[in-house]
């Protein structure tokens, strides 16, 4: 069952916001968000938290600066998603800009798994690096950082996933959530600790007279990967990472941003100048990530990496390609998931732990969430790994923290797990594929007893109900053009309609006609093919619908109950 739930809105912050002169459907928007005063909406770059506040920053910019200055070899080690390519690409390009001889490697997600792992080590000390620097993993890789300092290499850590018991002996971590780091922004993706580590060494550079004779690289050329790695990696956008995706989106606009992005958004058939965060999270976003699932990550880093058009292009078609893929084989996957869970009732049990022989690794994250959405249970899907281990990948719902649930299953049976890590609503981890039944059970225990059992219902916050008067394209547009994401959700509003007419697109989409007061909308409800009463009360986002050049008002349903 599904409850709608309209946001509280504070008074006092809605009437600071509007007194301000903000819009009033923003103002409100805004407040039911956890704004309080016109300052939480700056996105200006002065903004922006300065980089000596993250821990870590000043000794790498200090031993990355010495080892440009020294020419010494330093080689990227990235994961295998839009974020670590994102990141990726912000070292290579930053640190060359810099002058450095930058490598990069990521590890093949089937046969080296997740992080700098001593496998990975090993690759990496045939490029004979003095410096080893992970983006967007590391902070659990002790043993891996041990291989590294064993092969005589200098060690940076920059990373964003939460920290196990023991840290790696880096020379240098950059992490806003180890211990001891005050950053304010613990929402810090992989993406943009390793623009602040840039920051941090541009300014060290600028201290020792690097850019006397040269011309100082522009790091905010680099703001469209960080925007994108942001968005992709769905961390919750606080102020801080409202500013790096808003600016982000800015240069994307203006028609500003590496041809790799601009190759993505052509294949994707998506408008630059009209970007949005939706475009980067479900356009854009997808199709890098579908090198580091089917493929090799190395294909989506070369695309953000290359100043070739051309090149970039013909990568971008490969992603495209590669997403088609992955879209067909989610598909089937999804549906045999869907047939095992055929009359299971999902009141009776906190989690979901489904397994497959054939399911692929690289898309087991994507059924997990499929499957969670539509059962609304922390949900984690298995893939075959080697040597009988189990790949699992996770998503979680709002109440249950995913890593700290899997954290307290390695505590209660500390054999049971292999290896894990992640954030509050995704995770990874390793079994033994003779464990399965064991850890079903004890993560069902241990999920039961975190959870409230309220949080297991579907709620969908709205934004109350939306005046006529902003039922319009303007509203839609200006609501288009804002930064919505996790943590800063996009507006869904609710309403009582009459259903005037309706029928089924494709099979599988649910058109209507809907009226309020006289006044008549087309709405859509995707992948739902059951018909609507004659009265219902609505939750929907306000869209806008393009269809042989004339622009109008559509709304998207999210969920509709009889009135």
């Amino acid at each position: 069952m599904t409850r709608i739930q309209p946001r509280n809105i504070p008074q006092r912050a809605l009437t600071a916001l509007t007194d301000a002169g903000i819009h009033p459907l923003l103002a409100r928007l805004y407040a039911a968000r956890g704004i309080r005063v016109k300052g939480e909406l700056d996105t200006s770059l002065r903004a922006l938290l300065p980089p000596d506040a993250l821990t870590g920053t000043r000794e790498a910019a200090t031993l990355l600066a010495d080892a440009i200055e020294a020419g010494a070899r330093m080689v990227i080690v990235a994961d295998y998603d839009c974020d670590g390519a994102t990141a990726c690409a912000v070292g290579v390009r930053a640190l060359r800009a810099f002058g450095a001889d930058v490598h990069y490697l990521v590890p093949d997600r089937i046969t080296l798994g997740y992080g700098l792992t001593p496998a990975m080590v090993e690759i990496a000390a045939r490029l004979e690096p003095d410096v080893l620097i992970t983006v967007d993993n590391g902070i659990a890789s002790v043993e891996g950082i041990a291989a590294a300092r064993a092969h005589g290499m200098a060690t940076v850590i920059t990373d964003h996933h939460l920290p196990g018991d023991v840290l790696p002996d880096a020379d240098v971590i950059v992490n806003p959530n180890q211990p001891g780091c005050d950053f304010p922004s613990k929402a810090l993706a992989g993406v943009g600790a390793m623009f602040y580590t840039m920051l941090a060494l541009r300014a060290e550079l600028r201290e020792r007279g690097a850019f006397t004779d040269a011309k100082e690289p522009n790091l905010a050329e680099l703001l469209d990967l960080v925007a994108l790695g942001t968005v992709a990696d769905v961390v919750k956008l606080d102020h801080n990472n409202r500013i790096l995706v808003s600016q982000g989106l800015q240069r994307m606009r203006a028609g500003r941003m590496q041809p790799g992005i601009r190759a993505l958004f052509a294949v994707a058939s998506r408008d630059p100048a009209r970007a949005s965060a939706f475009d980067m999270g479900f356009a854009l976003g997808p199709r890098l990530n579908a090198a580091g699932r089917l493929s090799d990550m190395s294909l989506g880093i070369e695309c953000l990496i290359t100043d070739d058009p051309g090149r970039a292009m013909n990568i971008a078609q490969d992603l495209d390609r590669l997403n088609r893929e992955r879209r067909s084989i989610e598909a089937g996957m999804q549906e045999e998931a869907l047939i095992r869970l055929e009359g299971f009732d999902a009141g009776n049990n906190a989690s979901i732990a489904l397994f497959e022989p054939d399911w692929h690794q690289g898309v087991i994250g994507i059924v997990a969430g499929r499957i969670k959405e539509k059962l609304h249970r922390p949900t984690i899907a298995f893939a075959r790994g080697n040597d009988g281990e189990l790949k699992g990948s996770g998503r979680s719902i709002a109440g249950l923290h995913l890593r700290d649930a899997l954290d307290l299953v390695t505590k209660r049976e500390p054999d049971l797990i292999v290896r894990f890590g992640g954030h509050a609503m995704a995770a990874g981890l390793t079994i033994h594929e003779t464990e399965l039944d064991r850890f079903r059970a004890v993560f069902e225990e241990v999920v039961a007893g975190l959870v409230d059992p309220a949080d297991l219902q579907r709620r969908i916050e709205t934004d109350g109900t939306l005046e006529s008067g902003y039922m319009s394209l303007e509203s839609a547009r200006m609501l288009d053009q804002e930064i919505w994401g996790q943590g800063f959700p996009a507006p869904v509003f609710d309403d009582v309609f009459r259903v005037e007419r309706q029928r089924l697109l494709k099979d599988r989409h649910l058109k209507l006609e809907l009226s309020r007061r006289g006044v008549r909308f087309d709405a859509i409800q995707f992948n739902h093919a059951d018909g609507a009463p004659g009265d219902i009360r609505a939750a929907y986002k306000l869209s806008i619908n393009e269809y042989n050049g004339v622009s109008s008002v559509q709304l998207m349903l999210e969920h509709f109950e009889a009135a």
